[in-house]
């Protein structure tokens, strides 16, 4: 027995072990991760770790000593299947049970796969694992030239700025009018297309897939669109979002229905249950009080130190500004708080010159910024979103006036 079991070992899984020990916590902590690797780092596997930048010793979040220092136990290359909430117990895929005292369920999430015809052909990849990302750059490695993106989300677009790179021919496939269209507005979309555009990808908006084409050895040679055109392709990255992981939460009576629903500690349905990350759904300040998802490092993170301090008896409900990145080519693009709902935006600076910011407002109040390649406007404008500022728009228009002095 534990008394702690952490099932998940990403980015929430590890922090909630570190900031555990950070807290005080003197008992056992076992962590069940289903991949055989040690806790990494997950963004750079569609950035920097895909494009070679970065070896994966330089994105593992801490390395094998470390865990051993802190007395943290690892159980890898195992996943959970199931959990007996009355008895605290998890059972994993071998058989083994593994007995709790309190449970942290930081899985994430898995990502969404296509449905239709030829969706399980070879040559067809998501970018969610170092697995992921692996047999990717291995088939790079062997020559293919050809790929089609399906999904115009970050995951998406990076990947694409990735390819690039390497000099294969891109095809960006979109469902919905533009790219970024469930997280940005039109201005950071509209930019976004143009410079994928200029750097040669073939990035199309409106576009529906129908299905997949293998050639005699079950591996992807095409994309059938829709109205019937073919795309050649050699690979198929799908960035379509993900599903969380709680199937055998949800199964133990944990409510929810898009993710676990968490309380404001943290806390599942179940008894001394918490959920963190991408998988758990909780009611969110900077979204106007909704029950929602966020799929950040920042997230996790900040839910796993908000659990930590739960179980050593110094709970402090979870109140983190959102804040989320993404690398494509040399854009920096950097965001504070939640866009949702917006009803107006400005745009502070020249998105011609590649540094400008959208800030986003609702019924006047500063709620969200997009800001490519304008680390001051990241870094002033969360005071902005803190507070809910009320500024006028001519104001936040102003380059000229720093942020910080519009408070």
């Amino acid at each position: 027995m534990a008394d702690v079991v952490i099932v998940g070992a990403g980015h929430g899984g590890a922090q909630a072990a570190i900031a555990l020990r950070q807290n005080g916590f003197a008992g056992s902590i076992e962590v069940i991760g289903r991949e055989p690797e040690y806790p990494y780092e997950r963004p750079p596997l569609s950035k920097e770790y895909l494009a070679r930048d970065k070896t994966f010793d330089r994105i593992m979040i801490r390395p094998a000593a470390f865990w051993a220092d802190k007395d943290v136990t690892f159980t890898l290359g195992r996943e959970v299947v199931s959990v007996d909430a009355e008895a605290k117990t998890v059972t994993t895929d071998d058989g083994a049970d593994h007995a709790y005292g309190s449970l942290v369920w930081a899985t994430g999430g898995d990502a969404r796969r296509l449905t239709l015809d030829g969706h399980d052909l070879g040559g067809v990849h998501a970018v969610r694992t170092r697995a992921d990302a692996d047999r990717l750059m291995s088939e790079l490695d062997a020559g293919a030239k050809r790929a089609v993106v399906i999904g115009g989300g970050y995951i998406g677009l990076e990947a694409a700025a990735v390819l690039t790179k390497f000099g294969v021919h891109v095809t960006l496939l979109e469902a919905l009018p533009r790219v970024l269209a469930r997280v940005a507005g039109e201005t950071l979309s509209e930019f976004y297309q143009a410079e994928h555009r200029a750097h040669g990808v073939d990035l199309r908006t409106d576009v529906a897939v129908s299905a997949l084409i293998g050639g005699g050895n079950d591996k992807v040679i095409g994309v059938r669109l829709a109205d019937g055109h073919v795309l050649p392709a050699e690979i198929v990255i799908v960035g379509i979002g993900i599903i969380p992981a709680t199937a055998p939460l949800i199964a133990a009576g944990a409510t929810g229905i898009n993710g676990v629903n968490v309380d404001e500690l943290c806390r599942t349905s179940l008894p001394d249950v918490y959920a963190i990350g991408d998988c758990a759904a909780h009611a969110n300040s900077y979204a106007d009080g909704a029950t929602i998802r966020l799929e950040s490092v920042q997230n996790a993170n900040d839910q796993a130190t908000t659990v930590a301090k739960g179980i050593t008896g110094n709970p402090v409900p979870y109140k983190a500004v959102p804040w989320f990145w993404s690398n494509q080519y040399d854009l920096r693009l950097q965001t504070v708080g939640l866009s949702i709902g917006y009803d107006a935006t400005v745009t502070r600076g020249d998105p011609a010159t590649r540094s400008f910011s959208v800030v986003y407002l609702k019924q006047g109040r500063v709620i969200a910024l997009d800001c490519v390649n304008a680390v001051k406007d990241y870094v002033q404008g969360k005071k902005l979103v803190e507070t809910g500022a009320v500024i006028a728009a001519e104001r936040l228009a102003d380059t000229g006036v720093l942020l910080k002095e519009m408070l």
